[in-house]
């Protein structure tokens, strides 16, 4: 099916622009320590099923392997004892600059205010790559507070753009019969 989606990139370049570190964080944060595509897959899907993450769905096991034995690409994942709540995904590049590729939480997580805390890490961790810039992009196919949420941590808008991208005509499952109303 095919949707018009309207895209903001946002960025951060001055890390004294970005709110006061939160204290006391709710969970318990951990870098990746191998590249292993099932673990990536498995977040990419159930943290993005419902906001309509497929692009990557496609890809071969090879082409995740690849992908995340980047010397550029860290995972971080934030565990509550050792339950996952959320992830997100950095990649430095050209230019001072490091991309917060993919952030969120896992469906039962959200609304319970781990997404400032995840991302306030998202932006240190990207500082600590040695960027001069950190940015990100999201879109009315996101969680309908993530604008607000980058906003709320300093980052601005510096481009928008309307797409118009063909989606899967059903909406994406982890498994058959799961879906956003199956846990609310």
């Amino acid at each position: 099916m095919e949707k018009k989606v309207h895209v903001w990139h946002l960025e951060i370049t001055d890390p004294g622009a970005v709110d006061p570190p939160l204290s006391d964080k709710p969970y318990e944060l951990r870098r990746a320590g191998r590249s292993l595509p099932e673990l990536n897959r498995m977040l990419y899907l159930a943290v993005g099923a419902d906001w309509l993450w497929y692009e990557r769905l496609k890809w071969s096991y090879r082409e995740w392997q690849s992908f995340l034995d980047r010397s550029n690409i860290e995972t971080w994942i934030a565990f509550d004892g050792a339950t996952p709540i959320g992830y997100f995904e950095l990649e430095t590049q050209t230019h001072g600059a490091a991309e917060i590729c993919y952030f969120g939480l896992l469906p039962e997580f959200i609304g319970q205010g781990f997404g400032g805390h995840l991302l306030r890490d998202a932006i240190d961790k990207a500082w600590q790559l040695g960027g001069k810039r950190v940015w990100l992009h999201t879109c009315t196919l996101d969680h309908p507070s993530a604008l607000t949420n980058y906003q709320a941590r300093g980052f601005s808008v510096f481009k928008e753009e309307d797409i118009v991208t063909n989606l899967p005509d059903e909406p994406i499952q982890p498994w058959s019969g799961a879906n956003k109303t199956s846990y609310q």
